[in-house]
């Protein structure tokens, strides 16, 4: 039963929903047998058996609500014997980066050097987005900080919900930014005009032209947390395939600001302000096991040059999160978009453009690799993000 089934398991509630599809019950009627390390299916004088990871075991006493879906196979829920280990998946970029220590940041895209050996005496969070108005709401006098802004110091790194600020300074890594003209006399001298246009504070990648972040000012510099990743200098460098970072860095946030902020809702928006995808994080303690070369899994992450496959074996497992969401590209979704925009309880998520439709097609991908009957949710579609 190689690359037949897909076991989805909740380690809150310490139950799982096992799916084996339709190609792996050849002929009828079919014997189907749950041990707690495997799941057997006999058909005639076939016998197809499919290993579990060591860390899952089952409860096969516990099985309940066996149905046949056609075109998709059996499903069949049960509990766990125990539960699988715990994972710590809530990720603070400020608990990553640490002071005092030298750091390379690369360009996750091609992996040049954007940032090399720098040290931060000071690795600092910043306030939530609308601390100025909350400031207006709590003082009875006049906002103190209403004519400051919240730069970096040369030796400091201000850490946001999606990004990061670093002060350039003169440093000869800093990426460029999009030429207007080819005279770059004429470039220099109009660079505080240029800073004013949102389309030329881009900050690109000298490589491979991937946007990174946004000057934000003369000197300061935010670097998106989709776009970079940094390294402790005495280490090397190796690539992590685009969807696969993609994933992670979206599902860790999501875990990171559903924890500190008790908030579930969130729209991503891409540097254009325009808003991209709806996400709703159903939950955050999901363990999937795939079998290797499932058609449940897999579908279609060639598109990025990658495919997010199991580490070894024939059985791949993820801790996940599951996630409802619902595009809004071409004004889908319009008026739930914008009664989400003004909703205090809705997360914003900022992105460049160009990651946020990655991330509608990662999305995309997983729900179509599920069974049709798993895909929609309360009119939401269903996908996973793994870890």
């Amino acid at each position: 039963m190689a690359g037949e089934f897909l076991l989805e398991i909740r380690r809150g509630t310490q139950s799982a929903l096992l799916v084996i599809r339709e190609a792996a019950l050849p002929s009828w009627p079919v014997d189907v047998s749950v041990a707690a390390d495997r799941v057997e299916v006999r058909s005639g004088g076939s016998c197809e058996a499919a290993a579990l990871p060591a860390e899952v075991r089952l409860a096969p006493s516990s099985c309940r609500g066996l149905s046949r879906l056609p075109g998709e196979g059996l499903h069949l829920r049960m509990r766990l014997r125990r539960p699988p280990p715990g994972a710590d998946l809530i990720f603070a970029l400020r608990e990553i980066l640490k002071p005092q220590k030298n750091y390379n940041f690369y360009c996750q895209s091609c992996g040049d050097i954007i940032v090399k050996d720098r040290k931060f005496l000071r690795v600092l969070p910043l306030p939530s987005e609308n601390w100025s108005a909350l400031v207006e709401e709590w003082c009875c006098h006049p906002n103190p900080f209403a004519r400051s802004t919240l730069h970096p110091q040369h030796d400091d790194c201000f850490s946001g919900d999606t990004f990061f600020l670093l002060n350039s300074g003169n440093e000869s890594d800093v990426p460029e930014l999009p030429m207007c003209c080819s005279e770059s006399g004429h470039h220099a001298s109009q660079i505080d005009s240029n800073l004013k246009s949102k389309e030329n504070t881009r900050v690109i990648c000298k490589r491979c032209k991937t946007m990174l972040g946004e000057k934000v000012s003369s000197d300061t510099i935010k670097y998106y947390i989709t776009q970079v990743i940094f390294r402790p200098s005495e280490e090397s460098f190796s690539p992590t395939p685009r969807s696969q970072f993609l994933q992670s860095m979206v599902a860790q946030c999501l875990v990171e600001l559903s924890s500190a902020k008790s908030t579930f809702r969130f729209t991503v928006t891409g540097d254009n302000e325009k808003i991209y995808i709806l996400i709703w994080l159903l939950n955050s303690d999901t363990l999937l096991v795939e079998s290797l070369g499932s058609s449940f899994s897999h579908n279609g992450f060639t598109q990025f040059g990658d495919i997010f496959m199991p580490s070894s074996g024939p059985v791949g497992t993820w801790n996940a999160v599951k996630v409802l969401y619902q595009p809004c590209t071409k004004s889908r979704n319009k008026e739930l978009a914008d009664a989400w925009e003004n909703d205090i309880g809705v997360h914003p998520l900022k992105f460049p453009s160009e990651t946020c439709l990655e991330l509608l097609l990662i999305l995309g991908l997983s729900t179509t690799s599920l069974p049709p009957s798993l895909q929609c949710m309360n009119s939401f579609q269903v996908a996973f993000l793994k870890m």
